[in-house]
């Protein structure tokens, strides 16, 4: 790849914070693009797909536009690819929100928050917190810290991962642990939002780009 800056599409499904995505990765350097169907891809050198609110409008309006199976097809070819909160649950087979069927790119289910009622414990998981990722020396993770850096959440839903060598990076919240980032060769995708996780947001989004011109692995 050359040294102009990388050229990432931003999926447009018509839900989702594509603004402050598209902000944020021209912000860490990217040549940033808004994309509503598959063949405005062509010329992209990374997906993103960013999400928030209910998956089973999410996936109506995915499949709408055609987009499973180019997403499918872009995941096995292990091209680039950024998933945001719900762009990372509906890579799964199953939610329980709406008992509504994903992209069943990678086995797992995606599951509700429960706590006892007396516990006093908030959902959705709503604010900063820690994630602890499993190889805090990888390249992705120049200049963030493991277990101690915080990042934006706000979710009710956690994804259970079949295969736990996709888990990159897991939270605590309510004295339990969760999957909150998954990684598999060129793909990431995060529970939490690093657009709004300020500056350590923006270094994993550096990061990622970075990825793209030195061929992260």
């Amino acid at each position: 790849m050359s040294d102009e800056s990388p050229k990432v599409g931003i999926l447009d499904y018509g839900m989702g914070n594509l603004r402050s995505v598209h902000r944020a990765f021209i912000e860490a350097g990217a040549d940033a693009a808004i994309v509503e169907h598959p063949h405005e891809m062509e010329s992209m050198d990374a997906l993103v797909f960013p999400g928030q609110g209910a998956i089973v409008d999410a996936m109506r309006l995915l499949n709408e536009r055609g987009w499973p199976p180019f997403l499918k097809k872009w995941i096995q070819e292990d091209r680039p690819f950024f998933g945001i909160c719900l762009g990372l649950q509906a890579l799964f087979e199953q939610s329980e929100e709406g008992d509504t069927a994903g992209l069943g790119i990678f086995k797992g289910t995606v599951k509700r928050f429960r706590f006892p009622l007396e516990s006093g414990i908030k959902i959705p998981h709503m604010g900063w917190n820690a994630v602890k990722f499993s190889q805090p020396n990888d390249p992705f993770l120049d200049g963030i810290c493991s277990d101690s850096d915080q990042f934006y959440f706000v979710h009710s839903y956690y994804v259970l991962p079949e295969e736990e060598s996709l888990v990159w990076g897991q939270t605590e919240y309510g004295g339990e642990r969760f999957c909150t980032a998954i990684r598999r060769g060129n793909l990431l995708a995060t529970q939490f939002h690093p657009e709004k996780s300020q500056s350590r947001g923006l270094q994993l989004y550096r990061n990622f780009l970075r990825g793209l011109n030195s061929g992260c692995e």
